[in-house]
Protein backbone atom coordinates (compact mmCIF):
# COMPACT_ATOMS: atom_id res chain seq x y z
CA UNK A 1 0.00 0.00 0.00
CA UNK A 2 3.28 2.28 0.30
CA UNK A 3 4.21 2.10 -3.69
CA UNK A 4 0.42 2.69 -4.29
CA UNK A 5 -0.06 6.01 -2.24
CA UNK A 6 3.55 7.08 -3.15
CA UNK A 7 1.93 6.90 -6.59
CA UNK A 8 -1.08 8.75 -6.01
CA UNK A 9 0.33 11.75 -3.28
CA UNK A 10 3.20 12.59 -5.81
CA UNK A 11 3.43 16.39 -6.68
CA UNK A 12 -0.44 16.46 -8.21
CA UNK A 13 -2.52 17.71 -5.77
CA UNK A 14 0.57 20.39 -4.51
CA UNK A 15 0.27 22.02 -8.88
CA UNK A 16 -3.22 21.59 -10.26
CA UNK A 17 -5.73 23.37 -7.64
CA UNK A 18 -5.04 26.43 -9.75
CA UNK A 19 -5.14 24.81 -12.97
CA UNK A 20 -9.02 22.98 -11.57
CA UNK A 21 -9.90 26.39 -10.25
CA UNK A 22 -9.39 28.20 -14.00
CA UNK A 23 -11.19 25.05 -15.77
CA UNK A 24 -14.64 26.19 -13.79
CA UNK A 25 -14.00 29.58 -12.70
CA UNK A 26 -14.08 29.01 -9.11
CA UNK A 27 -14.52 26.58 -5.89
CA UNK A 28 -17.07 25.07 -7.72
CA UNK A 29 -14.25 22.64 -9.25
CA UNK A 30 -14.31 21.21 -6.22
CA UNK A 31 -17.26 19.07 -7.85
CA UNK A 32 -14.29 17.49 -10.19
CA UNK A 33 -12.38 16.65 -7.17
CA UNK A 34 -15.36 14.37 -5.94
CA UNK A 35 -16.75 12.87 -9.33
CA UNK A 36 -13.07 11.90 -9.77
CA UNK A 37 -12.69 10.22 -6.59
CA UNK A 38 -16.23 8.64 -7.59
CA UNK A 39 -14.81 7.45 -11.02
CA UNK A 40 -11.51 6.11 -9.20
CA UNK A 41 -13.28 3.70 -6.87
CA UNK A 42 -15.41 2.38 -10.07
CA UNK A 43 -12.00 1.87 -11.67
CA UNK A 44 -10.23 0.36 -8.75
CA UNK A 45 -12.69 -2.22 -7.89
CA UNK A 46 -11.85 -3.58 -11.96
CA UNK A 47 -8.33 -3.23 -10.65
CA UNK A 48 -9.03 -4.89 -7.53
CA UNK A 49 -10.77 -7.89 -9.17
CA UNK A 50 -8.54 -8.30 -11.94
CA UNK A 51 -5.04 -8.23 -9.75
CA UNK A 52 -6.38 -10.73 -6.99
CA UNK A 53 -7.68 -13.06 -9.98
CA UNK A 54 -4.64 -12.89 -12.13
CA UNK A 55 -1.63 -12.01 -9.75
CA UNK A 56 1.34 -11.64 -12.02
CA UNK A 57 3.90 -8.72 -12.65
CA UNK A 58 3.00 -6.94 -15.54
CA UNK A 59 -0.33 -5.96 -14.30
CA UNK A 60 -2.73 -4.94 -17.93
CA UNK A 61 -0.35 -6.97 -20.25
CA UNK A 62 -1.03 -9.77 -18.36
CA UNK A 63 -4.79 -8.86 -17.49
CA UNK A 64 -5.37 -8.40 -21.60
CA UNK A 65 -3.35 -11.74 -22.49
CA UNK A 66 -5.54 -14.05 -20.19
CA UNK A 67 -9.03 -11.77 -20.55
CA UNK A 68 -9.01 -11.53 -24.46
CA UNK A 69 -8.41 -14.93 -26.64
CA UNK A 70 -5.98 -15.91 -28.96
CA UNK A 71 -3.80 -12.58 -31.33
CA UNK A 72 -6.91 -10.09 -30.37
CA UNK A 73 -5.37 -10.32 -26.70
CA UNK A 74 -2.26 -10.22 -27.89
CA UNK A 75 -2.42 -7.27 -30.31
CA UNK A 76 -4.32 -5.52 -27.65
CA UNK A 77 -1.37 -6.45 -25.02
CA UNK A 78 1.41 -4.93 -27.39
CA UNK A 79 -0.59 -1.83 -27.88
CA UNK A 80 -0.78 -1.46 -24.51
CA UNK A 81 2.88 -1.91 -23.99
CA UNK A 82 3.22 0.40 -26.79
CA UNK A 83 1.91 3.01 -25.27
CA UNK A 84 3.38 2.37 -22.24
CA UNK A 85 6.68 3.33 -23.46
CA UNK A 86 4.86 7.19 -23.81
CA UNK A 87 2.30 7.55 -20.42
CA UNK A 88 4.48 6.06 -18.44
CA UNK A 89 7.52 8.36 -18.90
CA UNK A 90 4.76 11.27 -19.41
CA UNK A 91 3.69 10.04 -15.75
CA UNK A 92 7.11 10.55 -14.55
CA UNK A 93 8.07 13.84 -16.06
CA UNK A 94 4.53 15.58 -14.75
CA UNK A 95 6.23 14.81 -11.34
CA UNK A 96 9.37 15.86 -12.12
CA UNK A 97 8.36 19.12 -14.15
CA UNK A 98 5.99 19.70 -10.82
CA UNK A 99 9.70 18.98 -8.81
CA UNK A 100 11.35 21.89 -10.99
CA UNK A 101 8.77 24.24 -10.81
CA UNK A 102 8.55 24.67 -6.98
CA UNK A 103 12.03 24.52 -7.45
CA UNK A 104 11.75 28.09 -9.11
CA UNK A 105 10.26 29.15 -5.52
CA UNK A 106 13.42 28.48 -3.88
CA UNK A 107 15.50 29.83 -6.54
CA UNK A 108 13.43 32.09 -9.03
CA UNK A 109 16.32 32.56 -10.72
CA UNK A 110 16.02 29.02 -12.31
CA UNK A 111 13.14 30.36 -13.64
CA UNK A 112 14.71 33.20 -16.20
CA UNK A 113 17.41 32.81 -19.09
CA UNK A 114 14.88 29.97 -20.10
CA UNK A 115 12.49 29.56 -23.39
CA UNK A 116 9.39 28.37 -24.60
CA UNK A 117 8.76 27.32 -27.97
CA UNK A 118 5.26 26.12 -29.35
CA UNK A 119 5.37 23.42 -32.04
CA UNK A 120 2.77 23.32 -34.18
CA UNK A 121 2.00 20.26 -36.29
CA UNK A 122 -1.59 21.55 -38.66
CA UNK A 123 -3.72 23.08 -36.36
CA UNK A 124 -2.70 21.34 -33.07
CA UNK A 125 0.38 22.63 -30.66
CA UNK A 126 2.83 21.90 -27.63
CA UNK A 127 4.65 24.16 -25.49
CA UNK A 128 8.03 23.10 -25.36
CA UNK A 129 10.00 24.61 -22.68
CA UNK A 130 14.24 24.87 -22.01
CA UNK A 131 15.53 26.36 -18.50
CA UNK A 132 17.38 25.18 -15.34
CA UNK A 133 14.45 23.97 -14.35
CA UNK A 134 14.11 21.92 -16.79
CA UNK A 135 17.64 20.41 -15.66
CA UNK A 136 16.15 20.07 -12.34
CA UNK A 137 13.25 17.98 -13.54
CA UNK A 138 15.89 15.82 -15.50
CA UNK A 139 18.20 15.42 -12.55
CA UNK A 140 15.13 14.22 -10.51
CA UNK A 141 14.74 11.29 -12.75
CA UNK A 142 18.32 10.75 -12.91
CA UNK A 143 18.64 10.51 -9.10
CA UNK A 144 15.88 7.90 -9.62
CA UNK A 145 17.59 5.52 -11.49
CA UNK A 146 20.27 5.68 -9.22
CA UNK A 147 18.37 4.84 -6.01
CA UNK A 148 16.64 1.99 -8.26
CA UNK A 149 19.91 0.42 -8.84
CA UNK A 150 19.42 -1.98 -6.45
CA UNK A 151 17.13 -4.96 -4.93
CA UNK A 152 14.05 -4.83 -4.25
CA UNK A 153 14.02 -5.75 -0.05
CA UNK A 154 15.99 -2.01 -0.08
CA UNK A 155 14.02 -0.30 -2.29
CA UNK A 156 10.97 -1.24 0.34
CA UNK A 157 12.90 0.39 2.79
CA UNK A 158 13.37 3.78 0.91
CA UNK A 159 9.77 3.87 0.11
CA UNK A 160 8.53 3.72 3.47
CA UNK A 161 10.94 6.29 4.78
CA UNK A 162 9.71 8.72 1.47
CA UNK A 163 5.70 7.62 2.33
CA UNK A 164 6.43 9.49 6.06
CA UNK A 165 7.51 12.34 4.71
CA UNK A 166 4.81 12.93 2.03
CA UNK A 167 2.76 12.14 5.10
CA UNK A 168 4.03 14.23 7.35
CA UNK A 169 3.84 17.06 4.81
CA UNK A 170 0.15 16.76 4.35
CA UNK A 171 -0.36 16.70 7.72
CA UNK A 172 1.40 19.85 8.23
CA UNK A 173 -1.15 21.34 6.03
CA UNK A 174 -4.03 20.14 7.46
CA UNK A 175 -3.28 21.56 10.63
CA UNK A 176 -2.22 24.80 9.17
CA UNK A 177 -5.16 25.08 7.44
CA UNK A 178 -7.34 24.21 11.18
CA UNK A 179 -5.57 27.12 12.51
CA UNK A 180 -5.39 29.63 10.21
CA UNK A 181 -8.93 28.91 8.19
CA UNK A 182 -12.01 31.08 6.70
CA UNK A 183 -14.46 28.54 6.00
CA UNK A 184 -16.66 31.23 4.25
CA UNK A 185 -13.93 32.11 2.36
CA UNK A 186 -13.58 28.37 1.22
CA UNK A 187 -17.10 28.11 -0.20
CA UNK A 188 -16.95 31.80 -1.51
CA UNK A 189 -18.47 31.09 -5.47
CA UNK A 190 -18.86 33.31 -8.07
CA UNK A 191 -21.99 34.24 -9.36
CA UNK A 192 -23.33 31.62 -11.74
CA UNK A 193 -21.33 28.85 -10.33
CA UNK A 194 -23.55 26.12 -11.23
CA UNK A 195 -25.27 27.13 -14.26
CA UNK A 196 -25.54 24.29 -16.29
CA UNK A 197 -24.30 25.64 -19.66
CA UNK A 198 -21.86 24.17 -22.33
CA UNK A 199 -19.05 26.13 -20.80
CA UNK A 200 -20.16 24.24 -17.10
CA UNK A 201 -19.76 20.65 -18.73
CA UNK A 202 -16.55 21.41 -20.55
CA UNK A 203 -14.70 23.27 -17.56
CA UNK A 204 -16.03 19.98 -15.43
CA UNK A 205 -14.30 17.77 -18.06
CA UNK A 206 -11.25 19.71 -17.86
CA UNK A 207 -11.12 19.84 -14.00
CA UNK A 208 -12.18 15.78 -13.99
CA UNK A 209 -9.03 14.93 -16.47
CA UNK A 210 -6.68 16.62 -14.13
CA UNK A 211 -8.18 14.99 -11.05
CA UNK A 212 -8.15 11.89 -12.74
CA UNK A 213 -4.25 12.55 -12.88
CA UNK A 214 -4.44 13.51 -9.74
CA UNK A 215 -5.65 10.34 -8.14
CA UNK A 216 -4.23 7.21 -10.26
CA UNK A 217 -1.55 5.12 -8.88
CA UNK A 218 -3.89 2.99 -6.79
CA UNK A 219 -3.11 0.25 -9.23
CA UNK A 220 0.78 0.05 -9.02
CA UNK A 221 0.67 -2.62 -6.59
CA UNK A 222 -0.84 -4.92 -9.21
CA UNK A 223 2.10 -4.27 -11.59
CA UNK A 224 4.42 -6.32 -8.96
CA UNK A 225 2.18 -8.81 -8.57
CA UNK A 226 4.55 -11.64 -9.06
CA UNK A 227 6.45 -10.16 -5.98
CA UNK A 228 3.53 -9.49 -3.53
CA UNK A 229 2.73 -11.71 -0.54
CA UNK A 230 -0.69 -13.17 -0.71
CA UNK A 231 -2.15 -11.08 -3.52
CA UNK A 232 -5.54 -11.86 -3.32
CA UNK A 233 -5.87 -9.98 -0.09
CA UNK A 234 -3.46 -7.89 -0.46
CA UNK A 235 -4.19 -6.36 -3.56
CA UNK A 236 -7.78 -5.47 -3.23
CA UNK A 237 -6.65 -3.93 -0.14
CA UNK A 238 -4.27 -1.69 -0.91
CA UNK A 239 -6.09 -0.59 -3.72
CA UNK A 240 -9.64 0.00 -2.13
CA UNK A 241 -7.98 1.53 1.29
CA UNK A 242 -5.72 3.62 -1.11
CA UNK A 243 -8.23 5.48 -2.96
CA UNK A 244 -10.37 5.79 0.29
CA UNK A 245 -7.87 7.32 2.33
CA UNK A 246 -6.10 9.28 -0.95
CA UNK A 247 -9.34 10.80 -1.89
CA UNK A 248 -10.52 12.16 1.90
CA UNK A 249 -7.02 13.92 2.56
CA UNK A 250 -7.53 15.28 -1.16
CA UNK A 251 -10.73 17.29 -0.26
CA UNK A 252 -9.42 18.11 3.37
CA UNK A 253 -6.64 19.26 1.59
CA UNK A 254 -7.97 21.72 -1.02
CA UNK A 255 -10.82 22.72 1.47
CA UNK A 256 -7.81 24.15 3.59
CA UNK A 257 -5.96 25.70 0.94
CA UNK A 258 -9.18 27.75 -0.41
CA UNK A 259 -9.59 28.55 3.26
CA UNK A 260 -6.34 29.85 3.36
CA UNK A 261 -5.72 31.28 -0.04
CA UNK A 262 -8.14 32.74 -1.45
CA UNK A 263 -9.44 31.21 -5.46
CA UNK A 264 -9.07 34.67 -6.79
CA UNK A 265 -5.71 34.90 -5.52
CA UNK A 266 -4.85 31.06 -7.27
CA UNK A 267 -6.07 32.06 -10.41
CA UNK A 268 -4.18 35.79 -10.26
CA UNK A 269 -0.89 33.49 -9.94
CA UNK A 270 -1.26 31.76 -13.91
CA UNK A 271 0.97 33.49 -15.74
CA UNK A 272 3.74 33.54 -12.65
CA UNK A 273 7.08 32.08 -13.00
CA UNK A 274 6.84 30.16 -9.65
CA UNK A 275 2.59 30.18 -10.24
CA UNK A 276 2.07 26.19 -9.20
CA UNK A 277 3.59 26.62 -5.73
CA UNK A 278 0.14 26.69 -4.53
CA UNK A 279 1.49 25.62 -1.05
CA UNK A 280 4.42 27.70 -0.65
CA UNK A 281 1.67 30.41 -1.21
CA UNK A 282 -0.46 28.91 1.50
CA UNK A 283 2.39 29.20 4.18
CA UNK A 284 2.94 32.59 3.51
CA UNK A 285 -0.52 33.37 3.37
CA UNK A 286 -1.00 31.14 6.67
CA UNK A 287 1.73 32.22 8.67
CA UNK A 288 2.62 36.23 7.69
CA UNK A 289 4.75 38.03 6.50
CA UNK A 290 7.42 37.61 9.45
CA UNK A 291 7.79 33.53 9.12
CA UNK A 292 5.60 33.08 6.01
CA UNK A 293 8.10 32.88 3.40
CA UNK A 294 10.82 31.10 5.49
CA UNK A 295 7.96 28.14 6.20
CA UNK A 296 6.96 28.54 2.38
CA UNK A 297 10.39 27.64 1.62
CA UNK A 298 10.30 24.59 3.74
CA UNK A 299 7.28 23.67 2.36
CA UNK A 300 8.31 23.83 -1.04
CA UNK A 301 11.59 21.24 -0.04
CA UNK A 302 9.15 19.29 1.38
CA UNK A 303 6.72 18.80 -1.70
CA UNK A 304 10.25 18.79 -3.83
CA UNK A 305 10.97 15.60 -2.19
CA UNK A 306 7.14 14.27 -2.25
CA UNK A 307 7.60 15.01 -5.79
CA UNK A 308 10.48 12.50 -6.12
CA UNK A 309 9.32 9.64 -4.03
CA UNK A 310 6.00 9.89 -7.16
CA UNK A 311 8.64 9.67 -9.74
CA UNK A 312 10.99 6.88 -7.59
CA UNK A 313 7.69 4.60 -7.50
CA UNK A 314 6.31 4.79 -10.78
CA UNK A 315 9.70 4.24 -12.49
CA UNK A 316 9.41 0.99 -10.03
CA UNK A 317 6.33 -0.61 -11.24
CA UNK A 318 6.08 0.38 -14.43
CA UNK A 319 9.51 -1.16 -14.98
CA UNK A 320 8.69 -4.17 -14.66
CA UNK A 321 5.89 -4.57 -17.11
CA UNK A 322 7.91 -4.21 -20.50
CA UNK A 323 9.81 -6.72 -18.78
CA UNK A 324 7.50 -9.62 -17.96
CA UNK A 325 5.99 -8.85 -21.68
CA UNK A 326 9.53 -9.49 -22.77
CA UNK A 327 10.05 -12.36 -20.95
CA UNK A 328 7.02 -13.97 -22.45
CA UNK A 329 8.40 -13.12 -25.93
CA UNK A 330 5.61 -10.93 -26.29
CA UNK A 331 7.18 -7.54 -26.76
CA UNK A 332 11.12 -6.53 -27.49
CA UNK A 333 13.68 -9.14 -26.48
CA UNK A 334 16.25 -6.47 -24.90
CA UNK A 335 13.44 -5.51 -22.16
CA UNK A 336 13.94 -8.96 -20.68
CA UNK A 337 17.34 -8.44 -19.53
CA UNK A 338 18.22 -8.44 -16.30
CA UNK A 339 21.16 -6.72 -14.36
CA UNK A 340 23.80 -9.79 -13.89
CA UNK A 341 24.16 -8.83 -10.44
CA UNK A 342 21.37 -7.79 -8.76
CA UNK A 343 18.80 -9.23 -10.70
CA UNK A 344 16.27 -6.32 -11.90
CA UNK A 345 15.23 -5.44 -15.54
CA UNK A 346 17.54 -2.70 -15.87
CA UNK A 347 16.75 -2.46 -19.57
CA UNK A 348 13.17 -1.63 -19.10
CA UNK A 349 14.68 0.57 -16.44
CA UNK A 350 16.45 2.87 -18.67
CA UNK A 351 14.38 3.02 -21.63
CA UNK A 352 11.24 4.60 -19.69
CA UNK A 353 13.94 6.90 -17.82
CA UNK A 354 15.08 8.23 -21.04
CA UNK A 355 11.89 8.99 -22.55
CA UNK A 356 10.86 10.61 -19.38
CA UNK A 357 13.46 12.87 -19.27
CA UNK A 358 12.66 13.46 -23.37
CA UNK A 359 9.65 14.89 -21.94
CA UNK A 360 10.64 16.96 -19.19
CA UNK A 361 11.09 19.60 -22.09
CA UNK A 362 7.25 20.01 -22.43
CA UNK A 363 4.96 22.03 -20.40
CA UNK A 364 3.09 20.16 -17.90
CA UNK A 365 -0.29 21.05 -19.19
CA UNK A 366 0.47 19.10 -22.25
CA UNK A 367 2.33 16.27 -20.15
CA UNK A 368 -0.81 15.34 -18.22
CA UNK A 369 -3.54 15.67 -20.78
CA UNK A 370 -1.59 13.45 -23.42
CA UNK A 371 -0.84 11.06 -20.29
CA UNK A 372 -4.52 10.61 -19.40
CA UNK A 373 -6.13 10.31 -22.75
CA UNK A 374 -3.15 7.44 -24.01
CA UNK A 375 -4.62 5.81 -20.36
CA UNK A 376 -7.68 5.76 -21.09
CA UNK A 377 -8.22 5.04 -24.39
CA UNK A 378 -5.19 1.83 -24.42
CA UNK A 379 -5.58 0.59 -20.94
CA UNK A 380 -8.80 0.95 -18.98
CA UNK A 381 -11.49 1.39 -21.29
CA UNK A 382 -10.21 -2.33 -22.97
CA UNK A 383 -9.99 -3.54 -19.26
CA UNK A 384 -13.12 -2.13 -18.11
CA UNK A 385 -14.58 -3.65 -21.11
CA UNK A 386 -12.63 -6.84 -20.51
CA UNK A 387 -13.44 -7.67 -16.78
CA UNK A 388 -17.18 -7.88 -17.71
CA UNK A 389 -15.84 -10.35 -20.38
CA UNK A 390 -13.84 -12.53 -18.65
CA UNK A 391 -16.79 -13.17 -16.17
CA UNK A 392 -19.24 -14.00 -19.54
CA UNK A 393 -16.34 -16.44 -20.68
CA UNK A 394 -14.60 -17.56 -17.72
CA UNK A 395 -16.93 -17.76 -14.97
CA UNK A 396 -15.11 -20.78 -13.13
CA UNK A 397 -12.25 -18.33 -12.60
CA UNK A 398 -11.07 -18.08 -8.72
CA UNK A 399 -12.27 -14.94 -7.96
CA UNK A 400 -10.95 -13.91 -4.01
CA UNK A 401 -12.09 -10.41 -4.75
CA UNK A 402 -15.29 -9.93 -6.78
CA UNK A 403 -16.73 -6.34 -8.11
CA UNK A 404 -19.00 -4.96 -5.48
CA UNK A 405 -22.38 -4.27 -7.04
CA UNK A 406 -21.05 -6.41 -10.73
CA UNK A 407 -21.58 -4.14 -13.64
CA UNK A 408 -21.93 -0.79 -12.47
CA UNK A 409 -18.29 0.09 -11.54
CA UNK A 410 -17.17 -0.47 -14.62
CA UNK A 411 -20.29 0.50 -16.80
CA UNK A 412 -19.93 3.95 -14.69
CA UNK A 413 -16.21 3.97 -15.34
CA UNK A 414 -16.71 3.62 -18.92
CA UNK A 415 -19.22 6.90 -18.67
CA UNK A 416 -17.10 8.86 -16.73
CA UNK A 417 -13.47 7.97 -19.09
CA UNK A 418 -15.53 8.78 -22.16
CA UNK A 419 -16.78 11.94 -20.94
CA UNK A 420 -13.65 13.36 -19.65
CA UNK A 421 -12.55 12.37 -23.80
CA UNK A 422 -15.09 14.10 -25.38
CA UNK A 423 -16.15 16.82 -23.37
CA UNK A 424 -13.38 19.19 -23.21
CA UNK A 425 -12.69 22.16 -25.59
CA UNK A 426 -9.75 20.60 -28.18
CA UNK A 427 -9.79 17.32 -26.90
CA UNK A 428 -9.15 16.16 -30.54
CA UNK A 429 -5.58 16.84 -30.35
CA UNK A 430 -4.58 14.12 -27.69
CA UNK A 431 -7.11 11.88 -29.60
CA UNK A 432 -5.30 12.04 -33.13
CA UNK A 433 -2.11 11.68 -31.22
CA UNK A 434 -3.32 8.36 -29.83
CA UNK A 435 -4.72 7.52 -32.91
CA UNK A 436 -1.44 8.02 -34.45
CA UNK A 437 0.39 5.79 -31.77
CA UNK A 438 -2.32 2.64 -32.35
CA UNK A 439 -1.39 3.00 -36.26
CA UNK A 440 2.10 2.52 -35.51
CA UNK A 441 1.95 -0.03 -32.76
CA UNK A 442 -0.72 -2.14 -34.85
CA UNK A 443 2.45 -1.91 -37.49
CA UNK A 444 4.86 -2.49 -35.49
CA UNK A 445 3.03 -5.96 -34.61
CA UNK A 446 2.31 -7.22 -37.44
CA UNK A 447 5.88 -6.45 -38.88
CA UNK A 448 7.63 -7.79 -35.37
CA UNK A 449 4.78 -11.29 -36.05
CA UNK A 450 6.52 -11.72 -39.14
CA UNK A 451 10.07 -11.29 -38.75
CA UNK A 452 9.15 -13.78 -35.68
CA UNK A 453 7.28 -16.80 -38.18
CA UNK A 454 10.13 -16.29 -40.46
CA UNK A 455 13.03 -16.81 -38.16
CA UNK A 456 10.56 -19.81 -36.99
Amino acid sequence: MTLNMLDMIGVGPFITMPLILAAMGGPQAMLGWILGAVLALCDGLVWAELGAALPEAGGTYHFLRMIYPGKLGRVLAFLFLFQLCFSAPLSMASGAIGLGQYATYLLPGLARGGATRILHVGAYSAGVSVSWATAVAIAAVVLAVVLLYRNLARIQVISIAMGAVVMATIGWILVTGVLHANWHQAFALPPGAFHLTPAFFMGLGSAMLIATYDYWGYYNVTFLGGEVKDPARTVPRAILISIGLVAMLYLLMNVMVLAVVPWQTMLAQQDLDARRATISLFMEIAYGPVIGPLLGKVAALLIMFTAFAGIFSLLLGYSRIPYAAAKDGEFFKPFARLHPTRGFPYVSLLTLAGAAVVFCFFQLRDVIAALVVLRILLQFLIQHIGVIYLRKTQPELARPFRMWLYPVPAVVAVCGFAYILFSRANFERELLLAGVLIVIGAVLFLARSRWNTQEA
